[in-house]
């Protein structure tokens, strides 16, 4: 395992010093700790992460973008139409999800676990690997060789596997059931109160839920046939629900159980949603301020006004939700008039234990085709 002082002093030794990405849990301890020295500048997404460092790139710094291989996808573009035709040489720090064995991770990791190498030797640019078994003194080399491929004008990719980096120092949640909160209705909720709102408000809603904790709680809540747990693909839980909404012509509500974090990587999402102005769709945005799968990074330097963003995109229905009592007025009003509602909801970093994820007890492609009966009974 590599320290994090070590690591940042080897990256210092080379002069980076511009930092910036998308969290990943094998990626904790480094960015905690440029974060708690106000060196490190949370992305939207992977690909906003690499323009950002190829625009710090050209003004004489040394980037280094983190990022999560599931995420690969996203910074292709700027990659191959930005960074290659320009020459700007970034350093990216990408952890290996699924990788060596995909079976030992979720599913949602398998296809780029077991295919990123390849990704990128395709795209000629060249890489090191970074496993749990390197030892500090590797650093040298490895940064040596990426060092030489930056000088040349080429990116170079750090491949970091499980873990490799110390962890975050943060305590995680453990896995558990989900303990019953106090009855105050001028508290902020948790996470998964608001999930046990939505679903009591709209009972015989569709459900979308996006990645990490949110499927996790809504999987602990009420598992149904009706509920689509989209672990991986973040960011595009509302495009995914927006989609229902449309193709079953309103004759159901859609309930999109949506993160800050994930919200934010593909805001542009929320436009298509007010433009489309889907009667049925609840967008119940959940912000708590972290990315917090990942382990708790904060998802901005400054905080956030969904709702002001939804009203100025032209969502039907906005409310800002700072307790229970708001919550449940807002989720009635919601229920009261055609959508589609935008229901922010400023919740607590949840402290009780950790749900397991829904593919623990059903599959993906089970998740998909139950569903799938779900909403196209909604069309008959």
């Amino acid at each position: 395992m590599i320290k994090t002082a070590r690591l940042l002093e080897a990256l210092e030794s080379y002069d980076f010093g511009f930092f910036t990405g998308v969290p990943c849990s094998y990626l904790g301890g480094p960015i905690a700790a440029l974060t708690r020295a106000g060196r490190y500048l949370p992305a939207a997404n992977e690909g906003a992460a690499v323009a950002m460092a190829a625009g710090a790139c050209t003004s004489g710094r040394r980037p280094v973008v983190f990022a999560q291989n599931s995420g690969f996808g996203n910074l292709v573009n700027p990659l191959t139409s930005l960074l290659l035709p320009y020459r700007l040489p970034v350093l990216i720090v990408m952890s290996l999800r699924g990788w060596p064995d995909p079976l030992g991770d979720e599913p949602q990791h398998a296809v780029m676990g077991a295919t990123t190498h390849a990704l990128l030797d395709t795209l000629g640019i060249r890489h090191w690997t970074l496993t749990a078994e390197s030892i500090e003194a590797d650093l040298r080399p490895v940064l040596a060789g990426a060092d030489a491929e930056l000088r040349a004008g080429r990116p170079a990719f750090l491949l970091v596997g499980k873990g490799c980096f110390e962890p975050a120092t943060t305590a995680g949640r453990t896995v558990g059931r989900v303990d019953q909160l106090p009855s105050n209705r001028h508290r902020r909720p948790s996470s998964a109160e608001t999930i046990s709102a939505g679903l009591a408000r709209f009972p015989d809603s569709l459900v979308v839920s996006t990645t990490g904790y949110i499927s996790r709680g809504l999987f602990a809540v009420h598992d149904s046939p009706s509920a689509f747990y989209m672990q991986g693909s973040m960011g595009h839980a509302s495009a995914f629900a927006l989609g229902v909404a449309l193709a079953i012509h309103d004759e159901r509500t859609v309930l999109l159980l949506d993160g800050d974090g994930a919200a934010l990587m593909h805001l542009g999402s929320m436009a298509s949603v007010a433009v489309a102005a889907p009667r049925s769709l609840v967008h119940l945005l959940i912000d708590n301020g972290t990315y917090e799968s990942t382990g708790g990074q904060p998802t901005s330097l400054r905080s956030i006004d969904f709702d002001k963003v939804g009203a100025a995109l032209g969502y039907a229905y906005v409310a800002r939700c700072e307790d229970v009592a708001a919550l449940d007025e807002a989720l009635h009003r919601a229920a009261s008039r055609p959508g589609p509602a935008l229901i922010v909801v400023r919740t607590t970093v949840d402290a009780a234990p950790l749900p397991p994820r829904a593919t623990s007890s059903v599959t993906a492609p089970e998740i998909a085709a139950r569903f799938a009966l779900q909403a196209c009974g909604a069309r008959a």
